[in-house]
């Protein structure tokens, strides 16, 4: 395969990506001590913000909870999701409602036997509105009784998750699921052990010292907020013998310059490659290009009297000349996106069509419409003249993406001026749960494979609708395409519907790009893993 070369639209579908090269390079990395370890030095884009899975709310979180825990289930390489946790597929009752899991015989850390009730304790603790998890949304609409319980109408008891035995798990759901098991690999629906996150208290998974794990690898050195942490193999994981690195040495790089003089040196193992390297470099043959699902946007908070005017909004959504972003900014195989939903996520159930291309560009560049719609917005607020701020994150990239949309908004929305204010990416994340913010440069990337995932953000009741959205049309699409799993064809077609109110009639937010990452990978990584849905990474099977 020919990594040098952007992968289509349809290649996406398949779901994850492998690099599998072979080759003489040194088979510890920059500088291990032992020739008989595997050892890989490797960068991450940000610093760890939560390593509680029922916290855990970003993609950085999401990569660490991958290598260190599992769940009942597992995406393979080639992007089928098989038991992990789970000995083998469930028993299903006759209405497909109620799923009877059997346990592997696995063990945590410290030793002590995973059971049916560390599921049930990691679930209802997810739900309990004590709890504040801004994930708990998935489980409303799929387990039984969790959106009553979200909502403070039943106890977290009451969820449809039982402990039959120490080693089965019955599940009870509200309606049957096309995507459970896609769910079910995802950190929210991990395991935890009720008596360590009991003892822990509020110390629980707030650095590498307080945490248990249950997955491929274990992690020491993490202090809860630095730069620096290390996965090493765990012998106790149930998969161990096909665990390929025996430490894997992660360090935040913000900076490109920075990750490439370590890549050079041989200290690291790979390097994401931002715009202004990636001509420089696309002709080593290093280079890769890695889809994945993220879709990146302008959010608008309503409660920002400006932004709560439909016609400004659609103003700042017509101002922003996407393809120039990708071209200029990017320049690393990213495309320019009309919708919210990414290319290749999920196909029509009966025609086959992607989502994407069916639901058509719902958000344009069009300056003459911008300005329309601007001195309509000016004239319904009495004023000549807004100001804004724009949110945004603290790497090079994130800065530079910032600066280029302040001046396409300034220069095409005469009187508006754009304040920039660019934070770690842990204080943009609280500043975004805080609904602290007027305009943010943010993404969104999929956890599972179906456009709900992206769309029900927005829904009123959803944690993660920080920008205050309110629309009941939308709430009840939203709800039907949950409620809607015999004719898959009609859930669809509410699906469809629902992005064009939120993109095409509201303009809640501003569609920017679909990522793609351009990096430099050492030639004798083996079973290099990426997916599109879910954790971008997993380390389980890397070596060398």
């Amino acid at each position: 395969m020919d990594y040098k070369k952007v992968m289509t639209a349809s290649s996406l579908m398949v779901g994850t990506l492998i690099l599998a090269a072979c080759g003489n390079g040194n088979a510890n990395g920059g500088d291990s001590e032992s020739n008989d370890k595997v050892v890989f030095n490797l960068p991450a884009g940000a610093e760890i913000p939560k390593m509680d899975g029922s916290l855990a709310t970003d993609g950085e979180s999401f990569v660490a909870l991958m290598g260190t825990q599992e769940g009942l289930y597992r995406q393979d390489p080639d992007g089928t999701y098989k038991p992990a946790l789970a000995v083998e597929e469930p028993t299903v009752s006759e209405d497909g409602k109620t799923l009877t899991y059997k346990l592997r015989d696995a063990k945590w850390s410290d030793g002590s036997k995973l059971t049916a009730d560390d599921f049930v304790f990691a679930w209802q603790r997810l739900v309990n509105p004590d709890t504040a998890a801004d994930y708990s949304y998935l489980m409303s609409g799929v387990i039984k009784n969790a959106e009553e319980i979200m909502n403070g109408e039943a106890d977290p008891e009451e969820l449809g998750v039982k402990a039959v035995d120490e080693q089965t798990l019955e599940v009870t759901l509200e309606n049957a699921v096309p995507y459970l098991n896609s769910l079910l690999t995802m950190a929210p629906f991990f395991p935890l052990n009720e008596a360590y996150v009991t003892e822990q208290g509020s110390d629980y998974g707030i650095d590498s010292d307080h945490l248990l794990f249950i997955g491929p690898y274990t992690m020491t050195k993490w202090d809860g907020t630095g730069s620096f942490w290390t996965y090493e193999r765990n012998p106790d994981y149930w998969d161990a013998e096909n665990v390929g690195a025996d430490e894997i040495n992660i360090q935040v790089i913000k900076e490109t310059s920075t990750g490439i003089n370590l890549y050079e040196s041989d200290d690291l193992d790979r390097v994401v490659l931002t715009e202004d390297f990636v001509t420089q470099y696309a002709d080593n043959p290093d280079f890769v290009t890695e889809p994945n699902s993220f879709s990146y946007y302008i959010k608008m908070n309503y409660a920002n009297e400006a932004l709560a005017n439909e016609n400004i909004r659609k103003a700042i959504q017509y101002s922003v000349d996407r393809q120039a972003y990708v071209d200029r900014i990017l320049q690393d195989g990213s495309i320019a996106i009309d919708g919210f939903v990414p290319h290749g996520l999920a196909q029509n159930p009966e025609t086959g069509e992607d989502f994407r291309d069916e639901s058509g560009d719902l958000a344009g560049y069009d300056l003459d419409q911008a300005k329309e719609y601007w001195e309509k917005g000016l004239e319904e607020l009495g004023t000549d003249s807004i100001e804004l701020e724009l949110l945004g994150d603290d790497t090079d990239n994130a800065k530079r993406s910032s600066e280029f949309l302040q001046a396409q908004l300034q220069d095409n929305l005469p009187g508006l001026k754009v304040n920039l204010k660019n934070v770690t990416f842990k204080s943009r994340l609280q500043l975004n749960t805080d609904g602290n913010f007027e305009l943010q440069v943010t993404r969104w990337g999929a956890d599972f494979a179906d456009p709900i995932n992206y769309l029900e953000l927005f829904k009123t009741d959803n944690t993660f609708n920080t920008s205050q959205y309110d629309n009941p049309k939308f709430d009840e699409l939203i709800q039907a395409s949950r409620e809607e799993t015999a004719d898959l064809e009609k859930r669809w077609g509410y699906l469809l519907e629902a992005e064009k109110i939120l993109i095409q009639d509201d303009a809640a937010i501003a569609p920017i790009y679909q990522m793609y990452r351009a990096a430099m990978n050492k030639p004798d990584i083996e079973n290099w893993t990426t997916h599109t849905v879910g954790a971008d990474y997993d380390y389980k099977w890397i070596t060398r």
